[in-house]
């Protein structure tokens, strides 16, 4: 009686490890990929610092000297903020004063996720 009462605690005791570190692995394994995602750049956030950034700054706001020299606005700036992501886009496509025009330069989509991350930085 004793034996089987040994062998089915052990077979219990040996089903709830595996159950544990079952479902640890299983947590361990979610949260790695949790964070390669968020570790993951937007391609409007690619295309922005490649394209924007040396002018808009990294976060919207531009380098003193380059918003005095080129007429750049920070993205929190009201008459920026007024846009449109339309219009947004007609200028990113076009250009506007020293900005020059993307359109050609770049895929139509890569346009309005990079105008989608700039608004971003006006929030």
């Amino acid at each position: 009686m004793r034996f089987k009462r040994a062998l089915a605690a052990n077979i219990i005791q040996e089903f709830y490890m595996s159950s544990t570190i079952r479902s640890l692995a299983a947590l361990a394994a979610v949260v790695l990929l949790a964070g390669a995602v968020s570790f993951a750049q937007s391609s409007g956030e690619a295309t922005y610092k490649a394209k924007c950034q040396s002018c808009h700054g990294a976060e919207g706001t531009p380098n003193p000297g380059i918003a005095k020299a080129m007429g750049v606005k920070p993205a929190s700036d009201p008459s920026v903020k007024s846009l449109s992501e339309a219009q947004m886009i007609a200028v990113t496509n076009d250009g506007k004063g020293k900005m020059p025009a993307y359109k050609g330069k770049l895929t139509d989509q890569q346009i309005k996720d990079s105008v989608d991350y700039f608004r971003t930085f006006a929030k």
